[in-house]
């Protein structure tokens, strides 16, 4: 179940937030890093 949960939140992120990939990512805002870090959470618990 957790892990259905997490790759629906995976799906979501890909389809509504913006990448960051192509960017430096010490030159994101602060927002802009909690998001980086929101998504990176987000994959690891949808691919464990």
């Amino acid at each position: 179940m957790r892990k259905n949960l997490f790759k629906i939140l995976a799906l979501i992120n890909k389809l509504i937030l913006p990448r960051y990939s192509k960017r430096d990512i010490t030159k994101l805002s602060k927002f802009d890093q909690a998001l980086v870090a929101y998504r990176y959470w987000i994959t690891i618990n949808s691919l464990s």
